[in-house]
């Protein structure tokens, strides 16, 4: 595609330089210089480590076929009078719009399903997978776990939940050419407040839930839940197949009537809930076990018995946002139900990986997610037995949550490990002394406090009895862990399982 092609598609960008524009054809959009050849567009990003208008001239001197600055940026240019310059009021947005152009707008040719919230998002959208892949459909995959289609038995890494921009598009570009008909994807509140999924076109939008987290980003929880309801607001009149778009919205959850009024007039709502009344998906008798959840869904085309693998309050809050999207997609009732039961469980997500001690390994990282995950393993304790809680919290992020983490874990469970989750850049230190502020009675015989976090595992399972249940918190399926100086692999249930079988059945670790 011809750079006047791709310019036509621009929203608000207005060219600065140059008089005629080159005639070979734009290979690559990218905001990364490194990258930059002939036939590339290079996008200058400001962020939050480095500034993309710093390496102008270097992407100019690489042979770039135009480059895009932030309007506000347009004086004391020090580049050649024959580059074409773009400048653009938010360049995400244009790199957003180059890049769609670029791959013929494949988030527009295809069945587009995003699912937003604090927590959550990797179940349902595994949940929504499953259902239509047994309906035969070959359905993308985007997320926490990286990217993947039906076709595929292993992810592969996009480094954020919601890629980039133009690594988005591309993506849908390469699913598409390969037959992928629907997408699946968790849309984070940085990638909606930074347009990477602009331009797609959402047939169905899902709200998980939202509680603190990303206040290092977002700063107030109203413009955290703004954020995410941008998902909501831009949707479009009508999908790829000319079909009203739907919201699916969590009725229990804290600004659900914000979100509700943030849907165009013309997008269908649907909303689920186990707490509040008048919900068009709904619980009755819940049960919780070892062996997973039992309970009974309402909808407006009937109800059933659901018998879940998922463990927990919280995973049934998961079913019922995966029933009300597949119901929105046109999927019966009985399918939706007969996918869900055959889930046996998704990766680091109230994972049981071992049963003597039983210990669950789970991605709980915020407040309400690690109350969640504890009040979940609470209610399918033993009566004896106790429950021992590790965890930590991440640095370089919101610090103002991990006081109420500790606050929580104090409050529920019985046994306190308190370690390392992603320290980064931070003090470890640090981070635990800003977990134990929150604690309101240091007692030394139910509380350990050590950074190794290898180390802290091990103890939680040392002083577990067989009928206590210990909680693994903060990484889930993450199998490393970032430090000041270097990433080392760290898998959590990689942990759990070789200490158990060494103290346990005689193995070596």
């Amino acid at each position: 595609m011809t750079l006047k092609s791709l310019l036509n598609s621009l929203s608000d960008a207005k060219q600065l330089q140059a008089s005629s524009l080159p005639d070979g054809e734009i290979s690559l959009v990218t905001s990364d210089s490194r990258k930059v050849k002939s036939g590339t567009i290079f996008v200058a990003l400001e962020g939050g480590k480095t500034d993309g208008h710093l390496f102008l001239e270097q992407a100019a001197k690489a042979g770039a076929a135009a480059l895009v600055i932030k309007d506000s940026r347009a004086g004391n240019l020090n580049l050649p009078a024959n580059i074409v310059v773009i400048a653009a009021p938010d360049p995400r947005k244009t790199i957003a719009e180059l890049s769609a152009a670029l791959h013929n707008f494949p988030g527009q040719k295809l069945r587009m399903i995003g699912v937003t919230g604090t927590n959550g998002k990797t179940t349902v959208t595994h949940l929504i997978e499953r259902m239509l892949g047994d309906q035969g459909e070959n359905v993308g995959l985007i997320g926490t776990l990286g990217q993947k289609t039906t076709t595929q038995k292993a992810f592969d890494e996009t480094g954020h939940t919601t890629p980039m921009a133009a690594e988005l598009q591309e993506i849908l570009e390469n699913m598409r050419s390969d037959g992928t008909s629907t997408v699946v994807m968790e849309v984070s509140s940085h990638a909606l407040e930074q347009y990477r999924v602009h331009t797609c076109n959402f047939s169905v939008a899902v709200l998980t839930n939202l509680t603190q987290d990303h206040l290092d980003y977002h700063k107030t929880m109203e413009q955290y839940w703004q954020a995410k309801a941008l998902l909501f607001s831009r949707l479009q009149e009508k999908d790829f197949q000319g079909k009203a778009p739907t919201a699916v919205i969590n009725l229990d959850s804290a600004y659900a009537s914000e979100f509700i009024a943030s849907c165009p007039k013309y997008a269908k709502v649907l909303t689920y809930a186990i707490d509040a009344e008048k919900a068009d998906v709904s619980v009755k008798e819940a049960r919780y076990s070892t062996e997973g959840s039992t309970f009974t869904v309402h909808t407006p085309v009937g109800e059933t018995q659901v018998h879940l693998k998922l463990g927990g309050r919280f995973s049934v809050y998961n079913a019922l946002a995966a029933i009300a999207a597949g119901l929105a997609l046109g999927i019966s009732l009985e399918d939706a139900v007969k996918s869900l039961e055959s889930v046996a469980g998704i990766p680091g997500r109230f994972e049981a990986v071992a049963t003597n001690p039983y210990v669950l390994v789970d991605y709980a990282h915020t407040p309400d997610g690690l109350q969640n995950v504890l009040q979940a393993a609470r209610a399918i304790l033993p009566d004896k037995g106790r429950l021992i809680a590790v965890f930590g919290c991440g640095g370089d992020r919101d610090a103002t949550k991990r006081p109420k983490m500790g606050r929580i874990a104090e409050e529920l469970a019985d046994q306190l490990v308190i370690t390392s989750d992603n320290p980064r850049s931070e003090d470890p230190q640090q981070i635990l002394t800003d977990i134990i502020s929150g604690i309101k009675r240091f007692d030394s015989n139910r509380m350990l406090v050590d950074a190794d976090r290898l180390q802290a595992i091990r103890q939680a399972i040392d002083m577990a009895k067989k009928e206590d249940i210990v909680v693994v918190a903060g990484k889930g399926h993450e199998d490393y862990q970032i430090l000041a100086d270097r990433t080392i692999h760290f898998d959590d249930r990689e942990v759990v399982r070789d200490y158990v079988n060494y103290k346990y059945a005689g193995q070596t670790s």
